[in-house]
């Protein structure tokens, strides 16, 4: 049947559903309040009548009461040229079919073991068949698979805003696909998603044109580019056309003010933002090509930055609360070992990008190697739980601190050395907020003994040390060749490490931290010896103290280093 649509609405719905409580399953934090925010901007900015949203939060959000509300907008009341949003906020779930994925989402009242008590994707895509609305858009904020969309527009593309009006169209935007990640919170606006916090914001109006026009590819556009690129985000949303080729119109003042006489012969051409395309998965081996080929063109330097931005999003979503738990999980070598293997695989990536630009970096990129060490602390607020995993939160800025730093003496390069050894972070514990990353070494020292469960440390001396000493090896010869000389860059960095740590937080007694060089104090391989003989032949020029280490004085370098000595020497490691 031949439908012909008129340029404007002639009314507009929604059913909004948002579910913090689940019956049997995982409760989430903010989804009623993105419900409440969605359906508060319909019906006040766009002018949504109260009467025509239906709200369903927690217990009325059931499968049946859902699966209701919606068929309902079957009826008699809703018009060809209405608009209709469906927005959902809560659980979403993705199973593995003979022809591909299926999506589902998780109404209240649904079950993990009993699929039946889901709600099918398709079954709501199927339906608006029987919805006689002209336009339908879906904005899920949960993250499923199994959506068959396409997508028309590039961007920059060009639409007349009327042709967009008499066109039908089912478009949708979820905030994720399958095996990904929805964060519940840390979104742009407090109390909110980051997906809905980010659509919040396109809707009032973030998404809007020149002409003040917000269309459904604009919003699409928007939160794509948002989220992705969202420091706490590690979702991609998904977007795109279920069918027809018209455009969800959320405001247009142009056709809002035109005269009742224009209505049918004066169209506008405007310009539609279309999504961008979506990152690919890059292998380690793509993330390490990738920076030597910005690291070595000036020109490179933004691309560089959305790189390094990129992982760190991605590096710090991952190692929320949500992945590594501090209460509940029990203290022993194989949850240990578990985690600290998990810690490391996370930030393999970010390790490496700091090590290559420690290495082959240049001074227009040191400020990269800050950005670096204070987002990744920012994911250490004060909070309860079991102490070792608490502790263990700072591990991933150690692998950053040893991997970048021995990269850059392994190219002699002591400015990024200082850099990695002296950045400023937030500590709430401190009155002006403000400390070294270097102190994050104080937080691990009390839980050294807990490597001792690692199997083959268990008689170390420093059996962290030890530990890092093996576990880093691998990638840091695949890419710098350090062959041999590992053995020694290794322990030089770590005197570098107590050297620093003991000339910023030592008063009256000298304290550091002691690696692996410690039980080598009486060896003929003397390393903290070597440096000492380096500073008294070059003084006030050595390169160490030019690239401002302790306080760029010999002097100061040459009390330390003697104390420092001395403090070895009463360890009795040998």
């Amino acid at each position: 049947m031949s439908v012909i649509y008129r340029p404007m609405y002639t009314n507009s719905w929604a059913l909004v559903i948002g579910i913090n409580k689940y019956k049997y399953g995982g409760n989430l934090s903010y989804a009623c309040n993105d419900a409440i925010a969605v359906a508060t901007i319909l019906k006040e900015t766009y002018k949504f009548p109260e009467e025509n949203i239906t709200v369903l939060l927690d217990e009325d959000a059931t499968k049946a009461n859902i699966m209701r509300m919606f068929l309902k907008l079957a009826n008699d009341k809703v018009q060809i040229d209405d608009r209709i949003i469906i927005f959902y906020a809560g659980h979403g779930h993705t199973m593995v079919g003979r022809r591909g994925d299926i999506g589902f989402l998780v109404p209240h009242d649904g079950k993990a073991d009993d699929l039946s008590t889901f709600i099918r994707w398709d079954d709501l895509t199927k339906n608006t068949e029987l919805i006689r609305a002209k336009h339908i858009l879906f904005i899920m904020d949960a993250c499923y698979s199994g959506l068959a969309i396409s997508r028309s527009l590039q961007p920059g593309s060009y639409r007349f805003l009327k042709d967009m009006l008499k066109r039908g169209s089912r478009q949708v935007l979820t905030a994720g696909k399958a095996n990904e990640v929805v964060a519940d919170s840390n979104g742009p606006i407090p109390g909110h998603s980051i997906f809905t916090g980010h659509l919040i914001q396109a809707l009032e109006g973030n998404a809007s044109n020149v002409d003040g026009i917000i269309t459904a590819n604009g919003v699409m556009s928007y939160v794509y580019e948002k989220v992705s690129k969202d420091m706490y985000s590690e979702q991609t949303p998904h977007y795109g056309f279920l069918e027809g080729e018209g455009d969800f119109i959320f405001k247009a003042p142009i056709l809002d003010n035109m005269p009742e006489a224009e209505e049918v012969e004066t169209d506008y051409l405007v310009e539609i933002p279309a999504v961008l395309q979506e990152r690919s998965v890059k292998t380690i081996e793509d993330i390490i090509d990738e920076t030597k080929e910005f690291l070595s063109e000036s020109k490179s330097r933004i691309k560089l930055d959305d790189m390094v931005n990129h992982e760190l999003r991605k590096i710090v979503m991952l190692l929320t609360d949500e992945h590594f738990p501090v209460q509940g999980i029990q203290v022993d070598a194989e949850n240990l070992i578990e985690r600290l293997s998990k810690y490391e695989s996370n930030a393999k990536g970010i390790c490496l990008i700091t090590s290559c630009i420690a290495h082959w970096g240049q001074d227009e990129h040191a400020p990269i190697i800050n950005r670096i060490m204070t987002r990744l602390s920012e994911n250490n607020e004060l909070r309860g739980g079991l102490d070792l995993w608490l502790r263990l939160r700072w591990y991933p800025i150690l692998l950053v601190m040893y991997s970048g730093g021995i990269s850059a003496l392994a190219n002699e390069n002591y400015e990024f050395l200082a850099r990695i050894l002296t950045t400023k972070i937030r500590d709430e514990r401190r009155e002006d907020n403000k400390e070294v990353v270097l102190r994050s070494i104080s937080e691990l020292t009390p839980i050294n003994d807990a490597f001792k469960m690692i199997p083959e440390h268990e008689r170390h001396f420093v059996p962290r040390s030890e530990y890092l000493y093996k576990i880093l090896q691998p990638d840091l010869d695949e890419l710098l060749f350090l062959g041999k000389s590992y053995d020694e860059i290794f322990d030089r960095f770590e005197i570098f490490l107590g050297l620093v740590y003991a000339d910023l937080y030592s008063e009256q007694h000298i304290w550091g931290p002691v690696g692996r060089f410690g039980w080598k104090y009486h060896r003929s391989n003397n390393i903290l010896a070597e440096i000492i003989k380096e500073a008294d032949s070059f003084q006030e020029t050595w390169t160490p103290l030019k690239a401002g280490l302790f306080r760029g004085s010999y002097e100061r370098f040459k009390e330390i280093a003697l104390k420092f000595e001395e403090f070895i020497s009463r360890l009795g490691f040998y």
